[in-house]
């Protein structure tokens, strides 16, 4: 784990960056600059940012430089003061592109800040710039007409994931030690396993969506959730604590009590290992990956209980019901809105259009949805609250061991179509439960491994002990070579 001040700067946590700030071993300026220089030589290949406002990420670390000389032990400074971040385009930051990818609002630009881009911004971080991702933040692979695609920190050859691919691929690069994306099915664990960096899905109610476009709505309110990606595990929580709860907007935020990790024993702690729970095998190394993990912990003390899982075989379905009854808002009605042409069965064959094939083959599975019997539909949501409380009973008091996807990050354009990929993800969506990605090394060859840890509602601090204790033992995030 690279934290300490002999690492190099764009090694450390966010948190130990800070804190050299303010102690004045490293000015702001130097860790800004630091940072820009790998978007500057790794940016070209992978496309994570697509909007950089280096020259005023400069001039604000300039001024906190100011700011720390002025304040000589007396000023209370912002925890995060000096630090470089980047932020999911979705997220709205005032004055910068706001489009979702989507051709029609190309030219869009957010007309507010998003109050948990606000939060991060007055606790002091520096925004480098906005990342990619999905068109309509509706599939894996960060990919759309407006930005292009991202490429994986490891091997451009590969998806970065989606639909927060950009700020996966950023921070895993080096060239962020953190960043805001949000999840409605996966979108930051996904892009955080390809990339090997640190990812949270937070409980429901804990962070407000307010400022995302596409705006939640109706039941995608109790799936969607905005937290942070680091590449340090010790960063999670501070992160968390700087977004987290109500900002007067957002109705399903509440107020909510955040736990301290170090008050989690691992000893004791009772360590569930998901079996027969996914749609199809998990690729060996990632299999292998879990179980040194679960060995890890038990060799900390912790209890381990393997569980068949076969009910999350129902998950997919079950999401899937969810999101068609989603107040009636349509991908369709989306694009029309921003200002597309409807895109027909026709126009959904051309190629070149200004929509992807991935959000081609959405609106087509819309369609064939609609046509589908309501009865299936109200059979899939009738279960639904059974399923969520029977995923909650089993974790209980403690944490759950499951796959991030079925394999590492795959070539570009192999996950298209093909929606077993977010299964092990989504099961989490559904159950509004928090959710830490945590990386485990490189597969041999050169991938990043990982795995989900899943606690109770509200019990956020849980599963971010447990990163923190597997990073210990597995070094975290790795630095790409080349």
């Amino acid at each position: 784990m690279a934290t300490t001040t002999t690492a190099p700067l764009t090694e450390r946590s966010a948190t130990a960056l800070a804190g050299a700030i303010r102690a004045g071993e490293v000015s702001a300026r130097e860790v800004v600059e630091a940072h820009i220089a790998v978007f500057e030589r790794v940016n070209p290949r992978i496309n994570a940012v697509i909007h950089e406002r280096y020259a005023d990420a400069r001039a604000e670390a300039d001024a906190a430089d100011r700011r720390i000389a002025a304040a000589a032990g007396g000023e209370q400074l912002p925890p995060l003061l000096g630090v470089p971040c980047t932020i999911k385009e979705t997220i709205g930051v005032q004055g910068l592109p706001h489009s979702a990818g989507v051709v029609a609002r190309r030219e869009h630009r957010a007309e507010r800040t998003a109050p948990i881009a606000q939060r991060l911004l007055d606790a002091g971080a520096i925004c480098l710039g906005l990342t990619n991702i999905s068109e309509l933040t509706l599939w894996v692979e960060s990919e759309n007409r407006v930005y292009g695609r991202t490429s994986n920190a490891y091997d451009q050859r590969r998806t970065a994931g989606g639909s927060s691919g950009g700020e996966g691929a950023a921070v895993g690069s080096g060239g962020s030690p953190l960043g805001l994306g949000s999840d409605l099915g996966g979108s930051i664990r996904l892009p955080a396993f390809f990339n090997g960096v640190f990812g949270h899905k937070p409980s429901l109610g804990l962070v407000p969506n307010t400022g995302l476009w596409p705006a939640p709505v109706g039941e995608t309110t109790r799936l969607t959730v905005s937290g942070p990606l680091t590449r340090r595990a010790e960063d999670l929580m501070p992160v968390l604590r700087v977004i987290a709860g109500p900002d007067g907007e957002d109705e399903v935020t509440v107020p909510m009590e955040l736990g301290d990790p170090e008050s989690v024993a691992l000893k004791g702690l009772r360590v569930v290992v998901s079996e027969s729970a996914t749609l199809g095998p998990t690729g060996r190394e990632l299999a292998n990956a879990r179980e040194r993990a679960a060995g890890a912990l038990a060799g900390a003390g912790a209890r381990l209980e393997r569980v068949s899982m076969r009910s999350l075989l129902r998950a997919m379905e079950i999401y899937l019901a969810t999101l068609s009854t989603a107040a009636g808002v349509t991908a369709q009605q989306l694009l029309v809105e921003a200002g597309a042409e409807p895109v027909t069965l026709r126009t959904a064959l051309r190629r070149n259009g200004d929509h992807t094939r991935a959000t081609r083959i959405t609106l087509a599975a819309e369609r064939l949805a609609a046509r589908a019997p309501a009865s299936r539909t109200r059979r899939s949501m009738g279960v639904r609250d059974s399923f969520v409380q029977e995923l909650r009973d089993t974790i209980g008091d403690g944490v759950l061991l499951h796959p991030p996807a079925p394999k590492v990050a795959p070539k570009h354009n192999r996950t298209v179509g093909r929606v077993w990929w977010i299964h092990p993800m989504l099961v989490f969506n559904l159950a509004a439960v928090p959710v830490t990605q945590v990386p485990l090394g490189l597969d041999g060859d050169g991938l990043p491994l990982g795995v989900q840890v899943a606690a109770g509602p509200g019990a956020d601090h849980r599963s971010i002990a447990v990163a923190l204790e597997l990073e210990r033992v597995f070094g975290g995030w790795v630095p790409p070579g080349g």
